[in-house]
């Protein structure tokens, strides 16, 4: 048997202080961490209230189910998924922002957020329901449900300034890839993420008018639109007409989230610039085939595995975690 002596003692005594002043401070930083879960002690059925809203949501109207998956991405963008988008600061809010044109689902996110607040208080983050809505939303018209980590922040700053590089309808491919690019995000993540977000809902003919009518260079119409379909295009989003009109993304199958919307942009069919560029590159041209063709062996990526890892990974993007931010008691407005 051995005996303590006394200086081994006193040593022992001054390590277990410390490490009961540190154990805190450490747990604080595994806390702070996104991770699946996140909720299950301090609210634990926090997604499954989010999960209500947002199904009764599409129910009402499935074009939600496109407005919820487009709310996170224009928060990611901007100062990272902290839920700024949702700040209501008057003239000079990010929303406010040219890229920002036709953002909503507010309502939906704001609901839950009454809900989380009367049943857990001061928990569940804004950054975190807009990340939950829009996996709810995706699966809800067929596509795939993937696991979110949570534990995401709010931010508390929202200006119109900083939304100014958001990914444009009218960018260039080089552009497109060189924004994605400064978000940590590669070509088939682009690729991936355009075309999941555009496989479902409508855009307005606002969106239109340059592609259609004034495409640069040479004026006229986006030289990339099949003949066939551009009188289609025309008719429903006429030169000087109602720019307001909203026309759907994938005509085909605009409610349901499958893999029609990257056959359109091979094909001619594409709606607005943006998707159409993603067939000029040969790198992101070639991701897109991937979806789209089988290979000798019969089978071809899976489309809805691997937008949903896209998600995540654009899910993390500037996350605020830890100490960092706060949880708004509302969403849009800070504490």
């Amino acid at each position: 048997m051995t005996f303590l002596t006394s200086e081994m003692l006193k040593h022992t005594l001054v390590a277990l202080i410390w490490a009961l002043l540190i154990l805190p401070n450490t747990l604080g930083v595994a806390q702070g961490q996104l991770r699946v879960g996140f909720y299950s002690k301090t609210c634990p059925t926090a997604e499954s209230i989010v999960h209500k809203v947002v199904q009764k949501a599409v129910a009402d109207s499935p074009r939600n189910a496109a407005i919820l998956l487009r709310l996170q991405f224009h928060d990611c963008f901007v100062e990272g998924c902290d839920g700024s988008i949702l700040i209501e600061n008057d003239a000079d809010g990010e929303l406010k922002a040219q890229g920002n044109l036709g953002v909503q689902g507010f309502d939906i996110i704001e609901s839950a957020k009454a809900q989380l607040e009367n049943l857990c208080p001061g928990v569940v983050s804004c950054a975190d329901i807009v990340a939950l809505a829009a996996r709810d939303a995706v699966s809800l018209v067929k596509g795939p449900f993937y696991d979110v980590p949570t534990g995401r922040r709010d931010g508390r700053l929202s200006r119109m300034s900083l939304a100014e590089n958001l990914p444009d309808v009218d960018d260039s491919i080089h552009v497109l890839k060189s924004k994605f690019r400064a978000k940590g995000l590669s070509d088939k993540d682009l690729v991936l993420l355009s075309g999941g977000a555009h496989t479902i809902g409508l855009t307005a003919c606002f969106f239109m008018q340059h592609r259609l009518y004034n495409f640069t260079p040479g004026g006229g119409s986006d030289p990339a639109i099949n003949p066939r379909f551009l009188p289609q295009l025309k008719a429903h989003c006429p030169l000087n007409g109602d720019v307001n009109v909203r026309i759907p993304l994938d005509w085909a199958t605009q409610n349901v989230f499958d893999v029609h919307i990257l056959r359109n942009i091979r094909d001619g069919t594409a709606v607005i610039a943006s998707d159409a560029r993603l067939n000029d590159d040969e790198k992101t041209r070639q991701i897109l085939d991937s979806y789209i063709s089988s290979d000798s062996s019969g089978t071809r990526s899976s489309f809805n595995g691997d937008f949903a890892k896209a998600m995540v990974k654009m899910g993390n993007i500037g996350v605020k975690s830890g100490s960092q931010g706060e949880i708004r008691r509302v969403c849009s407005a800070v504490n």
